[in-house]
């Protein structure tokens, strides 16, 4: 079996995992009502950017980075669109996602954001040592924290951001057959937004209360009927069942040891966040993989969420 399968596979029922979690009497504190410490203070959203700023530095090479190729099966919209095709990456970090994408289609520029300055430096290193130039001048990076401000206007001016007769995205689906978009279609004041948006364990770094103006800030800088891909923690992941109680900040929201912090997602909470921020619902399920620890040989249950969302094309 290739790296392919072992992403894909629905190795175990969440359901069942879900029956044997809330049984557990060591796991209940997971499934109470969070009352807030006063030992657990308040984080801004600038602490959160230098929290991930360390972390992808940290671990931004050697064995922890690794290209996520899977994407490209899970979405393969992104191998069949056509030229032109824009991509915004929201929270790019290293460039583990941007990378993959750009080898697997040439027609794709992708602009990706970040909140650290040192990360999306360091994501331009690592795409410059692949030693291919049509990577590089595809990659089109810029800073963005889009949990507290808007994207900018040259990506989707204000005019564009509310308009739904702009061109269509250049990817082909059953009902658009051939539709593509040109650079001579383009607006004047931006690109006109983009044909898709990945958040692919980004959300899940954004606290609960900022994630629906998130969403809907995602929602503007997509052209009509573009897509939104999605990954992320899901509700009982592994990762989750490891962390303390005195690690809990919020319901299902808990900080790392470094800063970090993460949400873990059930599918009713992401669909109640997407439909409300106006997305229509394609797909949305929970990807359930075992996998080996080689250092003590113990199986790991890994859960994670898989979405595609599109924008209406009125």
């Amino acid at each position: 079996m290739g790296e392919a399968a072992e992403y894909f596979s629905k190795d175990f029922d969440w359901e069942e995992l879900r029956i044997r979690v809330e049984n557990d009497p060591l796991l209940q504190y997971h499934l109470l009502p969070f009352q807030p410490c006063d030992s657990i203070p308040s984080v801004s959203a600038e602490a959160d950017s230098d929290a991930w700023s360390r972390f992808h530095l940290r671990h931004s090479s050697g064995k922890f980075f690794k290209e996520r190729r899977y994407l490209l099966k899970e979405f393969p919209e992104l191998v069949s669109c056509k030229k032109n095709c824009k991509v915004l990456e929201v929270g790019c970090g290293n460039g583990s996602t941007a990378l993959p994408i750009l080898r697997g289609n040439q027609n794709i520029v992708i602009y990706a954001c970040d909140c650290s300055t040192k990360t999306l430096q360091r994501a331009k290193e690592i795409l410059n040592d692949v030693g291919i130039a049509s990577l590089k001048d595809r990659f089109r990076p810029f800073y963005c924290d889009f949990s507290t401000s808007k994207f900018p206007t040259w990506l989707a001016c204000n005019s564009c951001r509310g308009n739904t007769s702009l061109q269509q995205p250049s990817f082909t689906t059953p009902e658009k057959e051939g539709s593509q978009a040109t650079e001579s279609e383009e607006s004047e004041c931006c690109i006109g937004g983009v044909d898709f948006l990945t958040l692919i364990f980004t959300l899940s770094a954004v606290p609960l209360q900022r994630m629906p103006a998130s969403i809907r800030e995602c929602y503007m800088a997509l052209k009509p009927g573009g897509l939104l891909l999605f990954r992320d923690y899901g509700l009982y992941d592994m990762t989750m069942l490891r962390f303390g109680q005195d690690q809990r900040v919020e319901f299902r929201e808990y900080v790392r040891l470094d800063g970090t912090r993460s949400y873990f997602f059930c599918l009713n909470t992401l669909r109640d966040l997407f439909v409300t921020a106006g997305f229509v619902e394609l797909e949305l399920e929970y990807c359930c993989v075992k996998s080996l620890n080689r250092r003590n040989g113990k199986s790991m249950e890994r859960v994670w969420v898989h979405g595609k969302f599109q924008k209406p094309v009125s």
